[in-house]
């Protein structure tokens, strides 16, 4: 009875009423104990820091659902990103819940490059009063996987914080880790009780999503209405530009936003795979969170089966008992192993280690989902009203005697016709956005597929009537075979909207030229740039290209600026003034 609500000695009753109201009480909830209420257990509502560090906006989209979540259920929810959240002010915080997004090799997402630096520094708070918790988000293809986010927990155990939940690490496909890191970090909130909730039938139905709001699992289905290849018949590789329609949909996007593809696997491998395994295809498989499906289907619409992880290696490996896998997973065998993985899929282990899958739900576990393929929109919703355009470079290799290739990009290169509609979504990037002021000078960098968004971002200069300064850097490999939008960049030059081009071509000539080498070229006029307030931008290979594009940016300045390079970056970062849109 300790639990039960009753009628105290001090309220207006007689004895007899009092003995009465009492045992009602008691008989009502031994019918019903799920309405028993604790005394230790009253809701204590948390002021809670939901912090993120996000490149792209997943770690955005995440931060803003558990803050919503969190205010749902009473807490108090302060929503912010690293990179306009002081470090001190963790010293005062009673709960922060950080998600942490890593790019390129291990780096921080530009923006929280400051904060890292002041939570890393000597003059950083202690922070014994912080109870915290980080859900790391990474890519498992890249050798550094959730770096950013690992080394944040460490850092801020290491200035005495205390972990509510250990780091979670989540990869590309990062729904199912995030909502079991969601739960968790919820259920510990409110071990000391949640609010009652209303009875099932005073609960008011949640709202539908419009259907303006489109997403992964709620894509537009959007027509190809243009498909052109914009590098000559004699190039090494094919570059491809492509153009959606919008019609019938209210989607809408800014230059420098992504356009999010849900792409399709192709069918030969889906059968090749089927064949190694010895399965038909018409074996029905559970895939979670959605359903059940035909294998064959699973194959091609939902599951990745063009790349290896260490996860999927290490399953694969237990499943067998496969000790040169096992070896191969050691800690001192990293170097193979990133070796290994990168020109493999699971067709490689299948053939090399027959025997170990043995029915087709097996096979479907092995497999992570398929993720979206983002594409730096390439067009202006100004002037390009109603579609949505993509520069995509196709991707083809041959490795261990197959033929193998980008899924997305040989989608839209073999199989995907004219009129023909895929499934589509706008991933925003707030973070790569032309400044507000439209008389501010813009550099751009962006060899290769990198100049996509600043095709967008010179369309819309010119159709707003920016008066700001323009200048481009654009390389790839030959002038004659590669060099995308020509026509249209010489144009823009010709009528003064594109104020300078300088373009880097590494193989017509002997000695390899490439933009870092034109920046440091006209190092002088680059810096004088920047003194008049340029915004610089940077899009494309995160692995070489922006690291050097980096190191060549710290090298002018200190040449031409008589000043710390290292600190003029860093407050070009703090000022939003540096900005990177690199993968």
């Amino acid at each position: 009875m300790s639990n039960l609500p009753f009628i105290p000695d001090s309220a207006p009753f007689n004895p007899a009423q009092r003995a009465w109201l009492n045992g009602f009480l008691a008989g009502l909830y031994s019918c019903a104990p799920e309405l028993a209420i604790s005394p230790q257990a009253a809701f204590e509502p948390r002021n809670v820091a939901v912090l993120y560090a996000s490149q792209t906006g997943t770690g955005e989209r995440l931060a803003k659902k558990v803050a919503k979540e969190l205010k749902a259920k009473g807490h108090t929810a302060k929503l912010s990103s690293l990179d306009a959240y002081p470090v001190h002010e963790l010293s005062v915080e009673e709960c922060a819940v950080i998600i942490a997004s890593t790019y390129g090799e291990g780096d921080p997402p530009d923006g929280a490059k400051g904060f890292f630096d002041a939570l890393c520094a000597e003059t950083a708070p202690h922070l014994e009063r912080l109870e915290y918790t980080v859900l790391a988000l990474g890519d498992s293809h890249y050798e550094h996987f959730c770096k950013f986010g690992v080394d944040l927990d460490q850092r801020l155990a290491a200035l005495g914080a205390r972990r509510a939940e250990p780091v979670v690490t989540a990869d590309v496909d990062v729904d199912e880790p995030f909502e079991r890191w969601k739960s968790a970090l919820l259920a510990r909130l409110e071990t000391s009780a949640a609010p009652t909730p209303p009875p099932p039938a005073l609960a008011a139905p949640a709202p539908a999503a419009p259907a303006s709001i489109y997403h992964r699992d709620n894509p537009f289905y959007a027509s190809l209405v243009e498909k052109r290849v914009l590098t000559a018949e004699t190039s090494s590789k094919t570059t491809l530009h492509l153009s959606f329609s919008l019609a019938g949909s209210d989607l809408a996007y800014e230059t420098g936003d992504a356009l999010a593809v849900l792409p399709s696997n192709d069918p030969k491998l889906v059968a090749d795979l089927l064949e190694a395994a010895h399965l038909s295809g018409e074996e029905v498989v559970e895939v979670p969170k959605l359903g059940s499906r035909p294998l064959s289907a699973a194959l091609t619409h939902l599951l990745q089966i063009t790349r290896l992880s260490r996860k999927l290696v290490d399953a694969y490996a237990r499943a067998g008992d496969l000790k040169p896998l096992h070896n191969l997973l050691l800690p001192e065998q990293q170097t193979h192993l990133d070796a290994y993985l990168y020109d493999r899929g699971p067709i490689d282990l299948l053939t090399e280690y027959p025997g170990v899958v043995t029915s087709a739900q097996q096979l479907a576990d092995l497999l992570p989902r398929l993720a979206p393929r983002l594409y730096s929109i390439s067009s202006s919703p100004r002037a390009h009203a109603g579609e949505v355009h993509a520069t995509v470079a196709v991707v083809r290799y041959r490795a261990h005697n197959r033929e193998r290739g980008g899924v997305c990009s040989t989608l839209f290169a073999d199989r995907a016709e004219l009129k023909e509609t895929l499934p589509v979504y706008i991933q925003h990037n707030k973070k790569f956005r032309l400044p507000t002021d439209s008389a501010t000078p813009v550099i751009m960098i962006g060899p290769g597929t990198g100049i996509a968004p600043f095709r967008g971002f010179l369309h819309e200069r010119c159709v707003t009537g920016a008066t700001g300064k323009n200048w481009l850097f654009f390389g790839d490999r030959s002038a004659a075979t590669d060099f995308l939008y020509r026509e249209e960049l010489e144009q823009m030059l010709a009528v003064g909207k594109l104020t300078r081009l300088d373009t880097a071509f590494s193989r017509d000539q002997a000695q390899k030229i490439y933009v870092q080498d034109r920046m440091i070229e006209h190092g002088a006029e680059f810096f004088a740039w920047l003194q008049q307030g340029a915004t610089l931008y940077v899009c494309g290979d995160a692995s070489r290209m922006a690291k050097d594009v980096d190191a060549a940016l710290h090298t002018l300045i200190a040449q031409h600026g008589n000043t710390d390079a290292e600190a003029y970056v860093q407050d070009l970062h703090d000022s939003k003034r540096y900005h990177r849109d690199v993968y």
